[in-house]
């Protein structure tokens, strides 16, 4: 079973929120109808602008705490590098 490591964002290079989820699909859902008193809900993050497949659950886990632990501009330049624009890309998880 694939795993997913994926960004969401308000606006370009606006306020992130970076997780993990087996189903990502449905993860990006739960966060666009907005869960009481999330860091999401809190700042309109809906926009999914980067993620990873991972074949392994720990692999996806170790990944989202190394991009946590990343300098705020790395990971402006890591969502930049694959998706310019900042458009929502919900469109490209896979089935």
């Amino acid at each position: 079973m694939v795993h997913y490591v994926y960004i969401l964002a308000n606006k370009p290079h606006g306020a992130i929120y970076i997780g993990s989820a087996r189903n990502l699909r449905n993860r990006v859902e739960q966060h666009a109808a907005g869960i009481p008193g999330s860091h999401t809900e809190k700042y309109n993050i809906k926009t999914l602008v980067y993620f990873e497949v991972f074949d392994e659950v720990m692999d996806a886990v170790h990944q989202e705490r190394r991009l946590k632990r990343w300098r705020r501009q790395w990971k402006e330049e890591l969502i930049s590098k694959v998706n310019p624009s900042w458009r929502d890309i919900c469109d490209q998880i896979p089935f």
